[in-house]
């Protein structure tokens, strides 16, 4: 769990008296509790299967929600799954509702990422209603392009290294330099012109839904900084 509070939604929440017990934390043992009503830095809690992580990020969203005064829409969870993403906002859903947990995001990563782009989609270099491209479609798209390099029988090994060097956050520049072996290196090449063929479909694949926002965060401050004043409590559940 990680809570990491935008500098002036801390000077809103010191301001009111955030300390006091409320029916959130009642039943919540003192390690729960204390995560639940940590609002002023990166909390991280770690604990093994079935021992409430969840429960400790719901109650955190109405403990903030309702007891200091935090808007929703400031507030963002995310998580690996659908499934995982379904059941944390069917949980918020039954201590947050109506008006009060208007504007609220729960979902995974992924589409947390799609969002970003979705929202902003010339800073990434697209434009309105891009495509993303499936496993299937990228596979076609690299089976297209080793075809010209009499390379067919590769599709699949390097379909892998271009989504591990997507993961590592290497553009095809990067990967090249970094390349160790022959089959980096042919890889890394054709990472490159795989990238010009998804700009000219005006596409994206599913390994850019986390790339592109990540080192676009990094790389952009302006958009960084819309991000931080958009979000002032990101609460993740691994």
């Amino acid at each position: 769990l990680q809570d990491w509070p935008c500098r002036h939604a801390v000077t809103t929440l010191r301001a009111r008296p955030t300390q006091r017990r409320s029916s959130h934390v009642n039943d919540l043992n003192p390690r729960q509790r204390e995560a639940v009503m940590a609002i002023t830095g990166p909390v991280l809690v770690l604990a093994g299967a079935g021992s409430g992580k969840t429960s400790v990020i719901t109650r955190k969203i109405a403990y903030l929600i309702q007891e200091c005064g935090l808007p929703a829409h400031k507030i963002l969870a995310v998580t690996f799954t659908n499934k995982a993403a379904r059941e944390m906002k069917e949980r918020a859903g039954k201590l947050v509702q109506g008006p009060e947990a208007r504007g609220l995001t729960v979902s995974t990563f992924h589409t947390l990422g799609l969002n970003m782009l979705k929202r902003h989609p010339d800073q990434f270099g697209l434009k309105k209603n891009f495509s993303i491209f499936d496993a299937e479609d990228s596979r076609t798209l690299l089976g297209e392009l080793l075809h010209k390099e009499n390379a067919s029988d590769r599709v699949d090994l390097v379909r892998n290294l271009i989504s591990d060097f997507k993961n590592n956050l290497l553009t095809p520049e990067a990967a090249v330099s970094r390349a160790n072996t022959e089959g980096e290196l042919f890889a890394a090449t054709v990472y490159g012109t795989y990238e010009r063929h998804l700009r000219a479909y005006n596409a994206v694949d599913f390994d850019d839904l986390i790339g592109r926002p990540t080192l676009a965060l990094q790389d952009n401050p302006t958009l960084r900084e819309h991000w931080q004043n958009r979000v002032h409590y990101l609460l993740v559940d691994e």
